[in-house]
């Protein structure tokens, strides 16, 4: 009896030191990238350049030409099927506010409200981008004129950036979450559309050439008036994991997945599905309190939490076995909420999340942090991806929502 307490013990105590050791090297090897990271960052907050500047050289956003689209997570773009050659997006159609033609006159200027709201809209003010609405006014600070109507500068072809991602900055899985985004992140990023480092990968997807026009048009007064509204609100629960085997039909709709039935009888399929938890009320109504849930493939949560939080590294015996990445903690925090100007992605859209690992890969998010992200993040596949970001989504954010002063969103267990 004594030999075997003995050996348990020591069976415990070299688990337990196996994982103290596993910590301190994850440590140490993050560590080491963030510094690499802060000795090339700029200081201070970045310069805003205006939309004649030239991009820097060698730091523009690769040739999507050069992808090998069949490895591409499809599904995060809004699309079933890769790009033909050559093909590109057709610019998107300036916000107007005249009638549908094929749609009742009657039904598209009829008052329309959302619980907990006083405001009333018709789908003629809901769908007009350079007039952006606000069911929910005190959610967020007063909004700026920039968030409400666009750069002044395109005239009848601006939209306000409350068009796509929401007054309150939540955005949808079709674009992206920009609100508790730090300031200088914020940036930085609008200087990345403007000069060339940052596009989509697949050459398809329009909105992302709406926000480069968009970011070029930006006055210097109107990048801080955004990047300092966004920035001042806190980030709140948005979006409900569920693992599952199983989802129901869809159909996608501007790069959006819409159901067509509530039944779940397709295969996930490796997939990440995500979709409104109330289509009227988000797609129809654009109301900023009601989020989105994302269908995961059972496991992926519990394999995310490990590449998030050690890269997959392990200890065998008296082997130290590398991962696959940097702990994501190392940079984005142990709560995922950022680190002063690397920003947070707890409780955010696994599709954008997913969307941007992949662009940066293809080397079309090409910034001096993308350029080091990529590094961290080269060896991934489309399930690593895929497990990363459904552990990273599934992060609840210690928030109150406006909507909820009790929220009780969190990650369900396997649905089959």
């Amino acid at each position: 009896m004594p030999d075997w307490n003995l050996k348990t013990r020591g069976v415990i105590v070299k688990r337990y030191v196996s994982g103290f050791v596993l910590g301190i090297v994850c440590f140490v090897l993050g560590a080491a990238v963030q510094r690499y990271y802060d000795s090339r960052r700029l200081t201070t907050s970045p310069a805003v350049r205006t939309a004649e500047s030239r991009p820097e050289s060698g730091t523009r956003a690769a040739d999507v030409g050069a992808i090998n689209f069949q490895d591409q997570p499809l599904w995060a773009y809004g699309f079933d099927r890769p790009p033909a050659p050559g093909e590109k997006a057709a610019p998107q159609n300036p916000p107007t506010r005249n009638l549908r033609p094929n749609e009742d006159p009657v039904e598209q200027t009829r008052p329309r409200r959302v619980a907990g709201s006083n405001a009333t809209y018709s789908l003629v003010d809901i769908r007009d981008g350079q007039n952006v609405i606000d069911w929910f006014p005190n959610d967020h600070p007063p909004i700026p004129h920039v968030v409400a109507h666009g750069p002044a500068a395109l005239g009848d072809a601006k939209r306000g950036c409350g068009s796509c991602h929401l007054p309150n900055g939540k955005g949808r899985p079709e674009n992206a979450p920009i609100a508790g985004l730090p300031t200088t992140y914020f940036m930085r990023q609008i200087q990345d559309f403007r000069e060339g480092r940052r596009r989509s990968a697949d050459p398809r997807k329009p909105n992302t050439n709406t926000m480069i026009e968009l970011a070029k048009a930006l006055t210097d007064d109107e990048l801080k008036a955004a990047a300092e509204y966004f920035g001042s609100m806190k980030w709140w629960p948005w979006i409900r994991v569920v693992e599952t085997q199983l989802v129901p039909k869809t159909r996608i709709v501007g790069n959006l997945f819409l159901p067509i039935e509530q039944a779940k009888t397709e295969p996930i399929a490796g997939r990440i599905i995500e979709m409104p938890e109330n289509e009227e009320q988000a797609e129809t109504y654009r109301n900023p309190r009601s989020g989105f849930i994302a269908y995961v493939p059972v496991g992926s949560v519990k394999k995310g939490k490990d590449l998030v939080t050690t890269g997959g590294a392990r200890i065998v015996g008296k082997q130290f076995i590398a991962g696959k990445l940097t702990p994501c903690i190392t940079c984005h925090g142990l709560d995922l909420m950022g680190v002063a100007d690397t920003p947070p992605i707890a409780g955010r859209s696994p599709s954008y999340i997913v969307r941007e690992m992949w662009d940066i890969q293809q080397g079309t998010r090409n910034s001096e942090p993308a350029q080091l992200m990529r590094l961290a993040i080269s060896k991934l596949n489309q399930e690593d991806m895929v497990a990363i970001a459904a552990y990273v989504s599934s992060r609840i954010p210690r928030v109150t929502s406006p909507a909820e002063p009790n929220p009780t969103l969190t990650s369900a267990g396997p649905s089959r």
